[in-house]
């Protein structure tokens, strides 16, 4: 089984069966051991400032969350010896987060919602990931760092 059929698998998988992620709309729309992209759209069960219309810091966090939780997945599955579903299954088992840090820069404004991740560094154990935020206009608006129980 090569990496990509398996990312693909796993995403698609996610994107219908992660109940949290389905009610604010998340969905994984790329990821591999080098990136993960999650997008979002606009709603208004998103607000978190009613009179300001933004996006609550939740929906944020939990999106650099999903980001960050993706790219640590793929890195756990590219230190396997071998792929198979049963060894995908037992080591995405043990994934979870352990700390995650989200620093907002600007108001969560947009009709889109971008989010990417990459690995700062990846062990046996631990896994830590960078996370960012764009609206469809490339505000920046948060970043966050995850780390990850990988093993």
């Amino acid at each position: 089984m090569q990496y990509e059929e398996v990312y693909k698998q796993l995403s698609d998988e996610w994107n219908r069966n992660m109940p949290f992620n389905k009610l604010l709309g998340l969905e994984i729309t790329h990821f591999n051991a080098k990136q993960s992209e999650v997008r979002f759209a606009w709603h208004d069960k998103l607000v978190g400032n009613p009179r300001q219309k933004i996006l609550h810091g939740g929906v944020t966090a939990s999106a650099l969350d999903l980001a960050g939780g993706a790219v640590a997945a793929a890195n756990i599955l590219e230190q396997l010896p071998e792929i198979t579903p049963e060894t995908i299954q037992q080591s995405l088992s043990k994934i979870s987060t352990i700390d995650l840090r989200t620093d907002f820069l600007r108001p969560g404004r947009g009709e889109q919602f971008i989010v990417t991740a990459h690995i700062i560094r990846s062990g046996s154990k631990v896994a830590v990931a960078r996370m960012e935020m764009h609206n469809e206009l490339g505000d920046h608006i948060a970043f966050g760092t995850g780390t990850y129980m990988v093993g």
